[in-house]
């Protein structure tokens, strides 16, 4: 092969490589259970899933969400500055996480499994000291996740799709809106 078609087809190869993980992110090796625990407290420590960077609410600037294991959400929220949400109880209409954090899941593997985001700040991003706002989601049933965008009233936003617990075979999707996380399951209407 010459030089010129090695050339071309390297060049091919990496633009079609490019155009596929464009809207997704990779792993983060930055964090560990001692980036977790600084960030949410120490009753919190990295799931099976790995972490993912994206700009979830909108201002250029990147966020990051971890799967992990939490015990007590509540306990350490005044102490690490984050605030904990149930977006997915509050879609089916009554998501105080007071009250719903003790609820049980049905499941045990599934048991105090949270995802914590992240909101960058500067140009550290999700790893500044003074990150823009934490949140701690709790209650989402999920197996796996993954992000990209979603379009919420003609409008394309970065979201945190995850796929459902209980073999349902159910997607859904967390998406900021502007002033909090929205839960929405795939083909419900977000008008």
């Amino acid at each position: 092969m010459s030089s010129p078609r090695i050339v071309f087809w390297l060049l091919t190869a990496g633009l079609s490589l490019g155009a596929t993980l464009e809207g997704q992110t990779s792993p983060n090796p930055a964090v560990d259970n001692d980036f977790v625990a600084k960030q949410f407290g120490s009753t919190c420590v990295l799931a099976d899933q790995p972490p993912l960077v994206g700009d979830f609410n909108g201002d250029g600037i990147d966020d990051i969400v971890i799967p992990a294991r939490c015990k007590n959400p509540m306990m350490n929220q005044a102490e690490n500055q984050y605030l904990v949400i149930d977006p997915y109880y509050s879609f089916y209409g009554y998501g105080n996480p007071k009250i719903t954090t003790q609820f049980g899941a049905e499941d045990l593997a599934h048991r105090n499994l949270v995802l914590l985001v992240i909101h960058g700040a500067g140009d550290q991003a999700w790893r500044s000291a003074n990150p823009m706002a934490k949140f701690m989601i709790v209650n989402t049933p999920l197996d796996k996740i993954y992000v990209k965008k979603l379009m919420v009233r003609k409008k394309p936003h970065m979201a945190i799709y995850v796929e459902e617990t209980g073999g349902s075979g159910m997607d859904s999707a967390l998406f900021w809106d502007g002033k909090k996380y929205r839960y929405q399951p795939m083909g419900a209407n977000l008008d």
